[in-house]
């Protein structure tokens, strides 16, 4: 598919108007990743395993999972019912680092930071209340 019928469909789905379509066409790094984005979309999602889990307040438990398309937005059917702002706000680093490595071509999974992150809550030995970690990684999708 033509870069610009890809930026044009995703203009259409956001809501540019004709003129910021084609000023958004002049960032070659924007185009580039709207169109590896495209591609990556109906291949791949991001999830993000609960891997440890005491006394949280949500209820998070071992093997709960956060499921995300490419481009980070929650599948929220295969999510719990609840998300805690604490926990999910943590994912912004490594769904970041997994949009650009798709964006350049690279293996989505070979990052090195943030492949674990943990809720700010330190628990109750540390005068909070519980405590949450997730493993960040990209999976294929099932078909």
């Amino acid at each position: 598919m033509a870069e610009d019928t890809v930026v044009k469909r995703f203009g259409q789905r956001v809501g540019y108007t004709e003129e910021e379509i084609r000023k958004f066409l002049e960032g070659g790094h924007r185009v580039r990743q709207v169109n590896r984005l495209a591609e990556a979309a109906p291949l791949y999602s991001i999830v993000a395993e609960v891997v440890r889990a005491r006394h949280c307040n949500s209820g998070y438990k071992l093997g709960d999972s956060f499921v995300l398309d490419v481009d980070g937005n929650f599948i929220s059917k295969l999510c719990p019912k609840r998300l805690c702002v604490y926990l999910i706000s943590q994912l912004i680093v490594p769904v970041a680092l997994i949009n650009e490595r798709l964006s350049e071509g690279l293996n989505p999974n070979d990052f090195h930071f943030m492949r674990y992150v943990k809720c700010p809550d330190s628990g109750v030995e540390c005068m909070g209340y519980g405590e949450v970690m997730l493993e960040v990684k990209v999976v294929p999708r099932r078909k």
